[in-house]
């Protein structure tokens, strides 16, 4: 298939201004004027008038319960696996999927086979192995043989730290899990990140700043998630950040205001990434530990949050587009995606002005019309 996307106000994220986007296969293949007759008479091809409309990169969400999660409160609070057309009318085109709390009953087999469905339904996927555990739980039995051996492996994760559900691990163990997943990534030039669910309890991000400053790991390999849970922890994203990590915010109602919040603490915003925790449990606990309340996380959210970003003073589209693109794109390695350029996968959102997906395609395939999804699952 060929497409020609005509006139739209191109973000890739950085603003382009008005271009024609030309679409070969799975990839862009140029951005700039181009003339109808050139297309026109190929087989297969289509003009699309796009004028009026807004061309951005497909989001990457990078962390993702895809096969579930929860557990928290027993086996009858386990959450569901997510659906192909949740994903997409959020405006996703890539998803990391994550074990989480619960690597037992849940399995990265299952983690594996439901990225492989989401890809085979019209989606980018890659996952984590490990889970909140450590020693890590894996697929042939290490971590480096995941990352090397497995190609949707792209690093290990959620790795939990400072929060009662963790296994307390020290942090000579931690380096040694993100030793093995770094060294995997070098070998098999995928990112080898350790991303790890950071709790509320006071130590923070302590023992990830102690990996940086006591042992030769590399900053990159580091990547911090659900650092809104108070202005401190936030603030201590911020100083990790500084020192080469990425960090990480899970979507929510007040999103906003903590990239507000980091900016104004001197965030680096280069190394800051938005996530929506999708199909994730959000427990509630009491100040003994008990389950109090829970609730499932939505992809919905992550997308809303990001125009409401792009409305903070002294911050445009271009920088809120870029942490659910080109920052995460970064991030895991994904040279091919997260940005509207030449050689990128034909990962585009078209969106108009009340921020409704007008047309979305992922490699090229349209997944999107009208705000209504045209691919779902076997099942759905």
């Amino acid at each position: 298939m060929v497409i020609l996307l005509q006139g739209a106000e191109v973000f890739a994220p950085e603003r382009l201004g008005q271009q024609d986007i030309l679409i070969e296969g799975q990839q862009i293949t140029y951005i700039g004027e181009v003339p109808v007759e050139a297309v026109t008479d190929l087989p297969h091809a289509s003009v699309i008038d796009a004028r009026g409309l807004t061309a951005v990169p497909g989001f990457i969400d990078p962390h993702v319960h895809i096969a579930g999660g929860g557990g928290e409160g027993g086996y009858a609070n386990r959450t569901p696996e997510i659906l192909v057309s949740d994903i997409v009318s959020a405006g996703v085109t890539t998803v990391v999927g994550c074990l989480g709390t619960d690597g037992v009953t849940r399995s990265h087999a299952d983690l594996l086979a439901k990225a492989r469905a989401l890809e085979a339904d019209g989606i980018s996927t890659y996952i984590y192995t490990g889970s909140y555990q450590v020693p890590a739980r894996t697929l042939t039995g290490t971590v480096v043989d995941d990352v090397v051996l497995i190609d949707k492996v792209i690093g290990v994760g959620e790795v939990a730290i400072s929060d009662r559900r963790s296994f307390q691990p020290t942090v000579e163990a931690l380096a040694e899990l993100v030793s093995h997943s770094h060294v995997g990534g070098l070998l098999s030039g995928k990112a080898g990140v350790t991303h790890f669910h950071v709790g509320p309890y006071w130590s923070r991000l302590a023992p990830l700043h102690r990996l940086l400053d006591e042992y030769p790991i590399a900053p990159q390999a580091v990547y911090a998630t659900h650092i809104t849970r108070s202005t401190e922890l936030l603030a201590d994203a911020v100083s990790l950040a500084a020192k080469g990590a990425t960090v990480d915010m899970t979507a929510g109602s007040t999103t906003a205001e903590s990239v507000r919040d980091y900016i104004e603490l001197g965030g680096d915003l280069t190394r800051l990434t938005l996530s929506s925790d999708a199909n994730g449990s959000l427990p509630e606990f009491d100040a003994h530990g008990r389950l109090i309340g829970l609730e499932v996380a939505k992809q919905t959210t992550l997308f809303e949050q990001v125009w409401e970003c792009a409305e903070l003073p002294g911050m445009d589209l271009s920088q809120a587009l870029a942490l659910v693109t080109s920052n995460t794109a970064d991030a895991l390695v994904l040279g091919h995606k997260g940005r509207l350029r030449s050689g990128c996968d034909a990962d585009v959102l078209l969106t108009d002005d009340q921020h409704t997906i007008r047309l979305a395609f992922s490699r090229g395939r349209e997944i999107v019309r009208d705000g209504e999804p045209q691919i779902r699952g076997t099942f759905e």
